[in-house]
């Protein structure tokens, strides 16, 4: 194995000129942009940043693309990233100004600088949980007016409008693309006599600095596999859970079947196109469960690419049955109505197992338990994919349906909901999500523009939210007392457009509700009265309110009380 140093800023041309490329085992970036604040955190503090693992290939191999703009032409004998993507690709983001693209959207990553950081830097190190989402975990660093202070003791944060306002803070592109002159200049420094000047200055130097830090290259030989390769990649990478397991499972797959992952994702965007953008490990897991039965990656190692290649085919097949029956047969035409993508995995497996030869019967009996299962959270608690390999199993047996609610009932104890059961209940919740079907059914539209909720309303005006009746920032002055997370329970959560959530903003529900429709809002059971529309009838609300969506709950999934 071969040894080679290169500072930063190479490492980052060579990604720009394609001389540095993904092999096709590689996961998408996935990086926050918290976590890129904290690499140029560590490489300003001269911290050790870890090595570079690549492979020279003997052979042209399978790619992908870069989540950065990358040369388009042809690169003969490009060095393959094995273990680096995510510090490599926000470092070219970064000092390039480039975009990245997650998700299919393009964004940027901007970080600012604090050129008047004390000089004793205080820690800044966060756990986040593993599975937190990206679009959940990249907001800018929270900077509300009472927190200046403390931000202004970073050295770096996540942009937000309201730090990028203040004259020592710059962005971290701006460094790498602008003069001293011009920032200084921006910063408020008046000459070289101003005291500031020498400081700002050795500062902007130490941050340039990191275009300089040299990371240590492993280059693995071509006389290795891809095969063998595809080890070393899942071994270095399962060393701190740093990938997840269909990110492990892909790589292996993809040494098997040489441009697979190609055919992965196209189908993953063309089921995205018809209204289901769901995980490429959802896809993947399905075609586990289709081929072997159940659901766990650990038997991917022992698949033949003959395997694989006919169970991809068929499980195209399933997926496809299963996001028309969830579209057609249950009413959920987006997955954000799922309390678990698992859910998918299961209508695919049944429909592959009824050979898509489904009666009357089975199928009302399969919607019912689709709607149970996502109401009671099936898949959201426990071991996940225990519960989705018990139901795999049952529908593996003659009595397929009621072995699925056998074991539902098993789980969550009754299939009915009373009022204390949504009690604390959130936005994350199954039920919040059958809430939102059991509205729709009623016809329930959004209070000003009359159009039925959905969660495909075009533009971001009509885009429908949840918002809080009794909104939080009203509730926070007129009710301190109440805990912020009984404001956010399901009681006290309605479906209306973005547009007339920033219209209501933070009305009380007196002032705001008599522009409405009562019938509208009675559609949502949004009821008020002179009792139980004031800060003091907060309470009363909602303990009224949970017992009409109980009431409606139960109604909508067909399932008598106290079963």
């Amino acid at each position: 194995m071969g040894k080679s140093d290169y500072p930063v800023r190479e490492l980052v041309a060579k990604i720009e000129r394609g001389e540095l490329q993904l092999p096709e085992m590689q996961r998408k970036y996935v990086w926050t942009s918290t976590k890129v604040r904290d690499l140029l955190d560590s490489l300003y503090r001269e911290y050790p940043s870890g090595v570079i693992l690549t492979w020279q290939p003997a052979a042209t191999v399978e790619t992908r693309a870069f989540a950065v703009a990358t040369n388009s032409e042809p690169v003969t004998a490009p060095l393959l990233l094995l273990d680096g993507q995510q510090r490599l690709t926000s470092l070219s983001a970064v000092l390039r100004g480039e975009p990245v693209t997650v998700k299919n959207r393009k964004r940027p990553v901007e970080i600012l600088f604090n050129l008047d950081h004390p000089d004793e830097l205080t820690f800044i190190t966060e756990v986040a949980e593993d599975n937190e989402s990206h679009e959940d975990a990249d907001d800018a660093d929270d900077v509300d007016s009472d927190l200046i202070t403390r931000v202004n003791r970073r050295a770096f944060v996540v942009a937000s409008n309201q730090v990028a306002a203040l004259p020592n803070w710059v962005k971290v592109t701006d460094v790498f693309k602008k003069s001293d002159s011009e920032l200084l200049k921006a910063a408020g420094v008046t000459g070289f006599d101003d005291p500031n000047y020498e400081r700002y200055s050795a500062r902007l130097k130490q941050l340039r600095s990191i275009a300089d830090y040299s990371y240590r290259v492993d280059i693995l030989e071509p006389s290795k596999s891809y095969e063998e390769v595809t080890e070393i990649f899942v071994r270095v990478n399962s060393l701190g859970a740093k990938l997840r397991s269909s990110d492990l499972a892909l790589a292996q797959i993809t040494a098997k079947w040489n441009g697979s992952l190609a055919l992965f994702n196209a189908y993953q965007a063309e089921v995205a196109h018809r209204g289901f953008d769901l995980d490429l490990g959802v896809h993947l897991k399905t075609l586990i469960a289709i081929i072997t039965g159940q659901s766990r990656f650990l038997t991917v190692a022992s698949l033949t690419q003959q395997a694989l290649e006919d169970g991809w085919k068929r499980t195209k097949r399933a997926m496809d049955f299963a996001v028309n029956f969830a579209q057609q047969n249950v009413g959920v035409d987006s997955p954000t109505l799922l309390s678990s993508p698992f859910l998918m995995i299961a209508t695919a497996s049944w429909g592959a197992q009824m050979n898509y030869k489904i009666s009357d019967k089975d199928a009302a009996a399969f919607r019912k338990w689709f709607l149970l299962a996502n109401a009671k959270g099936r898949y959201s608690r426990g071991s996940t994919e225990t519960l989705l390999d018990q139901d795999l199993a049952a529908l593996r047996s003659e009595d397929r349906i009621g072995g699925l609610n056998q074991r539902l009932v098993q789980q969550v104890g009754r299939l009915d909901f009373t009022a204390a059961d949504l009690v604390g209940r959130t936005a994350r919740s199954g039920a919040f999500k059958t809430m939102f079907l059991a509205f729709r059914a009623d016809g329930a539209k959004d209070w000003a523009t009359n159009l039925l909720i959905s969660p495909k309303l075009a533009g971001h005006a009509d885009k429908i939210e949840f918002h809080h009746v009794f909104p939080k920032a009203y509730m926070k002055k007129a009710r301190p007392d109440i805990d912020g997370r009984d404001v956010d329970e399901i009681a006290n959560l309605a479906f209306i457009s973005s547009k007339t959530n920033k219209d209501i903003s933070a009305k009380a529900p007196a002032d705001y509700a008599p522009k409405y429709s009562k019938e509208q809002l009675a559609k949502q059971l949004v009821v008020f009265d002179d009792t139980n529309a004031v800060p003091e009838g907060f309470e009363k609300f909602v303990t009224q309110r949970r017992e009409l969506i109980a009431a409606r709950l139960n109604e909508f999934l067909a399932i008598a009380e106290s079963q």
